[in-house]
């Protein structure tokens, strides 16, 4: 995936889901204050084309070859569900794995977490996962240690 320059509101509006997906953007950018956000598109690793709404930036290690620039919270719509990536690990495991049971009518996967609609989220949770994955994404630039858990 690399990064283009769309207009982000507009690709919101654009979407199917706009409201959904607006909200979410908000809670994104309340709890994420002065991060950039930038759109993504492209193949994921799992081979299906996506448009990702990426927030901050960091550099994700690889089990081969070199890290890649990635960001830390990313947005999408999927054709029959809502998912939010979070790319922040503390004590060796990614935050929504260890925060699922609190999440709300979720699923999670490694870093995703999916849903149905923004309903089915627990807001309070969420924005409490998206302030953790800042502060500990804060703390992992000031240290030179960023992405994937141990």
């Amino acid at each position: 995936m690399e990064k283009v320059d769309d207009d982000i509101d507009a690709f919101i509006r654009a979407s199917s889901r706009a409201d959904e997906l607006s909200a979410l953007d908000a809670m994104i950018r309340e709890a994420l204050p002065a991060v950039d956000r930038v759109l993504w598109r492209g193949r994921m690793w799992g081979g299906t084309d996506q448009a990702i709404i990426g927030y901050g930036a960091i550099r994700q290690p690889r089990p081969r070859g070199p890290g890649v620039e990635w960001f830390l919270v990313g947005l999408a719509e999927q054709k029959r569900h809502l998912s939010v990536y979070v790319n922040a690990a503390e004590d060796g495991a990614y935050l929504v794995q260890t925060r699922a049971s609190r999440l709300g009518r979720v699923k999670v996967g490694a870093a995703a977490v999916t849903f149905g609609s923004v309903s089915d989220l627990d807001a309070g949770e969420f924005r409490s996962l998206l302030v953790r994955s800042h502060e500990l994404d804060a703390g992992a630039q000031a240290s030179g240690t960023q992405g994937r858990p141990s």
